[in-house]
């Protein structure tokens, strides 16, 4: 036990001063209000354990910066100086996960709590940097810097001074070495470090910039968003997988929209949708997305379920009939030219934005229904009632009818008829027919004793523009 205590009082500080120790202060519960009682059981047991067995274990990130806001967070990581074959070892219900960065996920009290281990910088020990074959890309991204280092260490790799607060649930205090504290009650966003330089090691810290702001409503700092709109195009760098994962961060964030509004006026939205590239530049289209990511941002705020396929449906719609109007143009036949079309918006995205093939099914089918909503005639309309995707498509199209994209009247009779019981169906059905447009067209214009001429039967399947 002694030898273990040791082993941790002077582990991972090889890059350390001897003479000047880390310069951090203490924040007291009486300070910071922060009860032990607030953690999650889970990730309170985790740390308490890894205390217990002689490590160091902190409750660390987004989970103290939202208790500090007043928020619930989302979910509570732990960091420590035990590796991740010790964490491994105190705990049966763990694995091991990660590549570039080794994690370990503790199933604890029914959660699952992530264990980081305390990160060095690579650049500071050139042995491990050979070692470990780290090294940057001609951008200065990094793309491997999996090495361990000291408590102070990793609080300054982190990205924000408010994701770099560490709480000991055995003390209930906060350990706080960049000011973080500050930022917080100032609703204050800054980067760590010199912001060309971190925006260049890894740029989705751009990204994730723009999220936090409008996730917590809180100001980026002049001198954190300072250098974004030159270094915008460092994202086209970034792996499609993961740009794709930290956007879907964005999009579910519960305020899609304020952040998708501030990645236009930050230049950062270029390359990564083409909804956003052009649309968001036309009316019409601004609408359509405004009201998705509205609709979104209600759905998450209240824990409804939100579907990814929808949302990505939604933002890539306008690049798809952009492109069907094209081949339309080019005297191709309509449905084989909006099939063509889907295939060639969403093999086009992948390139930038690695949308996982899980969801094609969905977004295929949303738009590949939204003509067939015109065709009111016949048993068109009780075949589409019955796909399995009908209250998504039917959701899609009342936003294409809110957004002034089609006649909300389209809207209006599918709320009408998808409620009706089967006798007022055919009843709406057959107002539909031909004779009945005519009739209805009587009904509108024939003044008392006149008798009108009927006109030619009006086609039900009419095209989108």
């Amino acid at each position: 036990m002694i030898r273990k205590f040791l082993h941790r009082i002077f582990s991972f500080s090889s890059n350390e001063s001897v003479t000047a120790g880390p310069v951090f202060r203490t924040i007291g519960s009486e300070q910071h209000g922060i009860a032990r009682s607030r953690i999650s059981p889970g990730s309170l047991k985790v740390a308490t354990t890894l205390q217990q067995a002689g490590y160091s274990a902190y409750v660390v990130g987004g989970a103290v910066r939202d208790l500090l806001l007043g928020l619930k967070p989302k979910d509570y990581d732990v960091a420590t100086n035990a590796t991740p074959e010790e964490v491994r070892a105190v705990f049966r219900h763990s694995r091991i996960i990660g590549r570039r960065f080794r994690l370990v996920h503790v199933i604890s009290r029914g959660e699952t709590v992530e264990v980081s281990t305390f990160r060095g910088k690579v650049s500071d020990n050139a042995a491990v940097a050979k070692n470990m074959r780290a090294h940057t890309d001609e951008t200065g991204r990094l793309l491997h810097d999996n090495v361990f280092g000291s408590q102070e260490e990793d609080v300054r790799r982190r990205d924000f001074t408010i994701n770099a607060l560490f709480y000991d649930p055995g003390t209930e205090e906060i350990i706080d070495y960049l000011n973080g504290f500050e930022d917080v009650k100032a609703k204050r966003l800054c980067i760590i470090g010199e912001p060309e330089q971190r925006y260049r090691e890894d740029p989705v810290r751009m990204l994730r910039a723009v999220r936090l702001a409008a996730k917590l409503d809180i100001r980026i700092d002049d001198k954190t968003a300072a250098p974004i709109g030159d270094l915008a195009p460092l994202l086209l760098n970034v792996p499609p997988a993961r740009l794709f994962d930290e956007m879907l961060k964005l999009l579910f964030s519960g305020h899609a929209l304020a952040a998708v509004i501030d990645l236009r006026a930050r230049g950062l939205h270029h390359g990564l949708l083409p909804i956003l590239d052009v649309i968001l530049e036309q009316p019409l289209g601004e609408r359509f997305i405004s009201l998705v990511l509205k609709n979104t941002d209600e759905r998450v705020r209240q824990d409804k379920p939100v579907s990814p396929g929808f949302l990505f449906a939604a933002l890539l719609w306008h690049e798809v009939l952009a492109v069907w109007n094209t081949h339309l143009q080019a005297g191709e036949k309509t449905t084989p030219a909006l099939h063509k079309s889907m295939g060639e918006v969403l093999s086009a995205q992948r390139s930038r934005l690695a949308i996982p093939h899980r969801h094609d099914s969905i977004i295929y089918d949303i738009w590949s229904m939204q003509p067939r909503f015109q065709a009111r005639a016949g048993r068109k309309p009780f075949r589409l009632l019955e796909h399995p995707h009908f209250s998504a498509a039917y959701d899609f199209m009342l936003l294409r009818c809110k957004s002034g994209e089609i006649d909300e009247e389209l809207g209006q009779w599918w709320q009408i008829f998808k409620d009706a019981d089967n006798a007022s169906r055919e009843a709406m059905l057959l107002q539909e027919s031909p004779a009945g447009r005519r009739r209805k067209r009587r009904s509108r214009s024939k003044p008392a004793g006149e008798k009108v001429e009927a006109g030619p039967a009006e086609s039900a399947d009419q095209e989108i523009s």
